[in-house]
């Protein structure tokens, strides 16, 4: 199969941490909800850190599935212990050794699949980041284990895409119904469909709606 064709130079994704871009956001989503001028308003920018590669940010959100936030991490620096979170170094390690960790099986052929993606170039970081957000779904979505969450929150987080709404994610859900009387019990496709008018800053609302959750920064 062969690979979505990146966008051109004059089509560059755009992304949130790039000088003026979250500011323009914010003007052009002023004046929409009440309710979420009063979040914009008390919440600052995010504060973005560096996730390390496209390959270590995807093998730490398989590592992190269905488990709580504290297992995830105890696991993560188990498998790091045995050497550098890379292609390649992944790709050779014994299926003992990631058992060795605390993997599941499941996770185990995740992360060999994940591995042999990137270290045979059928995925590369310089095609993600070139992608649309589409192509970046259908190039990762090819990856045992990669589904439409852990690809959503890959372009908020790694790729900080603008306009990225991921319904399926609970605390989001969640945190729609509570600022927002009209959504109380409102099933997810109205949920979608209320979220139209946010476009194509659907990210940063987002964002600012979890963080209105959790005193601290969401990180990813």
């Amino acid at each position: 199969m062969n690979s979505p064709s990146p966008a051109g130079p004059e089509d560059s994704p755009v992304s949130l941490d790039q000088k003026g871009i979250w500011d323009k956001a914010i003007q052009a989503l002023k004046g929409i909800d009440v309710p979420l001028d009063v979040l914009m308003a008390r919440y600052d920018r995010p504060t973005w850190t560096e996730a390390g590669s496209a390959f270590q940010t995807l093998a730490r959100a398989i590592t992190g599935q269905q488990i709580s936030v504290r297992a995830a991490d105890s696991l993560w620096k188990r498998f790091s212990a045995l050497g550098a979170v890379e292609p390649a170094a992944v790709r050779d390690l014994s299926l003992e050794e990631l058992r060795q960790c605390g993997y599941s099986s499941r996770k185990v052929d995740y992360l060999k699949d994940l591995a042999r993606h990137f270290s045979t170039g059928l995925v590369t970081e310089a095609e993600l980041r070139a992608a649309s957000d589409a192509q970046v779904h259908a190039l990762l979505t090819r990856v045992h284990g990669i589904g439409r969450w852990s690809t959503e929150m890959f372009l908020i987080f790694y790729l900080r895409r603008p306009d990225v709404f991921p319904v399926a994610d609970l605390g989001l859900q969640r945190a729609l119904r509570l600022h927002f009387s009209g959504l109380k019990e409102a099933p997810v496709p109205d949920l979608v469909s209320y979220a139209e008018r946010w476009r194509p800053w659907r990210s940063v609302v987002t964002w600012v709606l979890w963080r209105s959750l959790d005193p601290v920064e969401v990180i990813y």
